[in-house]
């Protein structure tokens, strides 16, 4: 199998899903650090356009969203599943919950002015202004919760995953899923991130067992990598690619090799564009040229994704 290269950054909690998801595969994996705030030159040499954390590269062709990525790990290591046969429905759906109900009722929670006075104390001012400037770029038209109303919400979330904990390790059972991963990270924010607003985790002492056992897994075998030496894998990687209509599932009606963009439905809306190359039922692929990069195949789910045809200027 080619190297798994992933983009992320510590602090970032889409990027613990996965280090946690990679860990539990036992896969080995090539880190490479990125920003947490633009510019991102390197990532925008693989991804086009798209800034959000993390991606997943291997070879000349780049992953984006956790969600795809989770996809991807299970296809190259199918044991232990993240998809358990009995419960593979509800596994995908509580984590597309957990990855945007709870995460943004979490994090509304985690970043009330004490958290982010908390996560840049001895920082410079610049870097917490330059932090917001950024996240309030990426979160423009989005209704976000207030903190008190955060509060309340994630206290009311808290006590659900809990109750799902009451006779069992894991949400759906003897072994995490894709739940339990998905579930997990916004709650490792709060707990690793902003302790001093941790005690909301007091109330369901259930959950913080989970919690470590969820943490106990680790991240895998880890690999030092520089940015530079991700791009230089995709451009001596890219190959001709033949495109296989046999699964393609046209919502659009925009035909193969037509001038697309992908972009997300909310948060963090920069367009990726290029050729398309596949739509299968789950997910977009784009072909794009880098200079740098090479020839490029970019991924995208089609859940949470918006597909246009690029009009000819």
């Amino acid at each position: 199998m080619t190297d798994l290269i992933f983009h992320h950054y510590p602090s970032s909690p889409f990027s613990e899903k996965i280090r946690l998801v990679l860990g539990y595969k036992k896969l080995a994996w090539k880190s490479v650090i990125i920003p947490a705030i633009m510019p991102k030159p390197d990532v925008l040499a693989l991804t086009g356009g798209y800034r959000k954390t993390p991606i997943l590269q291997i070879g000349s062709d780049v992953y984006c969203d956790s969600a795809l990525i989770c996809d991807v790990l299970e296809h190259l290591q199918p044991e232990p599943t993240l998809y358990p046969a009995q419960h593979k429905g509800l596994a995908r759906v509580l984590a597309q919950w957990a990855d945007s109900t709870l995460f943004w009722a979490a994090m509304a929670y985690n970043l009330q002015p004490r958290g982010v006075a908390a996560m840049f104390q001895g920082v410079a001012p610049e870097a917490a202004k330059a932090f917001g400037a950024d996240r309030a770029a990426m979160s423009a038209g989005m209704t976000r919760l207030r903190p008190a109303d955060a509060t309340a919400a994630y206290k009311s979330y808290l006590r659900r995953l809990a109750n799902m904990l009451e006779s069992q390790d894991f949400l759906l059972g003897a072994a995490p899923c894709v739940a339990d991963f998905a579930a997990y990270h916004p709650l490792w924010f709060t707990r690793s991130r902003v302790p001093l607003l941790a005690d909301i985790l007091d109330a369901t002492p259930a959950l913080l067992a989970w919690m470590d056992r969820m943490a106990a897994i680790g991240h895998g075998a880890m690999e030092k990598y520089s940015a530079t030496e991700a791009i230089a894998v995709s451009a001596a990687s890219a190959a001709a690619v033949s495109v296989d209509e046999t699964f393609f599932q046209d919502e659009h009606g925009i035909a193969f090799g037509s001038r697309v963009s992908v972009a997300a439905e909310n948060f963090g809306q920069e367009t990726t564009e290029g050729e398309l190359l596949a739509a299968t039922r789950t997910r977009y692929t784009l072909r794009r040229l880098d200079p740098r990069a090479g020839t490029v195949r970019v991924h995208f789910p089609r859940i949470g994704y918006v597909l246009k045809a690029v009009l000819p200027a």
